[in-house]
């Protein structure tokens, strides 16, 4: 890994000025120290954002020595998906000298970036993150400072990023084929979060799985869940209280899915005799909860052992070439579907 930066990349002077504060404002800040004013750390934290800027933890390296620590940036520690990824992560780096330093954005707009920022910052090694919305700016930047980095279970439209990824599309084209030979015609759809790879190829499997079936997209019948349980609550009901509601729906993910199930049952209704749900993931509750999930496996451990195998050949290996991983889904049939009732 080379050890000064490129010429034109972003230097922590240029934060200061951009922000209009000093230089050591902007180090006490993007090192995590407490006490800056709330204001002051907006406007630097804009500012690094803004300019892309990437700490060189080549240079501090060459000072301090190398630190081990591999930082990971989650949405949300609240839901199995993430702690399975985790758990595959922690497995590939038990097996190494690294440790993990952890973070979680909880989606708020905006400071994904800046999370990021201060956990390259802090002396990690390299970057695992998880389902980011994290800008192409920011992702250019830490590419121009050989910063390794890998995305898990989010694409790079640029291919420039090494990724893992499994076969979203196809899995959710599965779920939906086999709703169809269920015999189900009106098939609810609980999309996930816009941004995110995943949740368009979902989507666009669907929407392809039904056409090759000979039946029409019905947009009234796609509704927002945003990959959480509370999603999927608040979005069924738009589908469940219709007069002619969907006889099965197929939910982004399986916390969408888990929140249709308890909206379904808040209106007096069955699962799957009067309505099928069908989710995607296989989280651990996938297979405990009742009726039991039929759902599409992603193989969640892997992914995380992948990622942080990559992440480790990059550091170790000053690899700088791009790789993109796809890991295979399948479909587990349980007890949320069956045939439409009759009418």
């Amino acid at each position: 890994m080379r050890n000064d930066k490129k010429p034109g990349a972003p230097t922590i002077y240029d934060v200061a000025r951009e922000a209009g504060v000093s230089y050591s404002t902007v180090s006490r800040t993007l090192s995590g120290y407490e006490f800056v004013k709330y204001s002051t750390r907006e406007k630097v934290l804009r500012a690094a954002e803004k300019l892309g800027y990437v700490p060189n933890l080549q240079a501090r390296s060459l000072a301090g020595g190398r630190s081990n620590m591999i930082g990971v940036l989650v949405p949300a520690l609240s839901n199995s998906y993430v702690g399975e990824i985790l758990r595959g992560i922690d497995e590939e780096l038990s097996e190494s000298d690294y440790n993990l330093l952890l973070y979680t954005t909880h989606r708020r707009r905006g400071k994904e970036t800046t999370y990021a920022t201060t956990i390259t910052n802090s002396g990690a090694e390299g970057l695992l993150l998880v389902v980011p919305l994290t800008s192409a700016t920011y992702l250019a930047a830490l590419r121009e400072q050989d910063f390794p980095y890998v995305l898990i279970d989010q694409s790079d439209p640029s291919g420039q990023s090494t990724t893992v990824n499994t076969t979203n599309w196809q899995g959710a084209y599965e779920a939906t084929r086999y709703l169809i030979e269920l015999g189900h015609r009106r098939i609810g759809f609980v999309s996930g979060l816009a941004g995110l790879n995943s949740a368009a190829e979902r989507y666009s499997a669907y929407a392809a799985a039904l056409a090759d079936h000979g039946l029409a997209v019905d947009e009234s019948l796609v509704v927002n869940g945003g990959f959480t349980r509370r999603g999927g609550l608040a979005a069924a009901p738009t589908l469940l209280d219709r007069p002619t509601r969907p006889t099965a729906i197929f939910a982004a993910n399986d916390l969408s899915a888990l929140g249709v199930i308890e909206a379904a049952r808040q209106r007096g209704l069955r699962v799957p005799e009067d309505v099928s749900v069908i989710g995607f993931d296989d989280i651990p509750q996938a297979s405990i909860v009742y009726p039991k999930l039929t759902t599409v496996r992603q193989p969640l451990v892997e992914m995380g052992r992948q990622a942080a195998a990559l992440l480790l050949e990059q550091i170790e290996h000053h690899s700088t070439e791009p790789r993109q991983i796809t890991l295979e889904t399948e479909l587990v049939v349980r007890d949320s579907c069956g045939p439409p009732a009759s009418p």
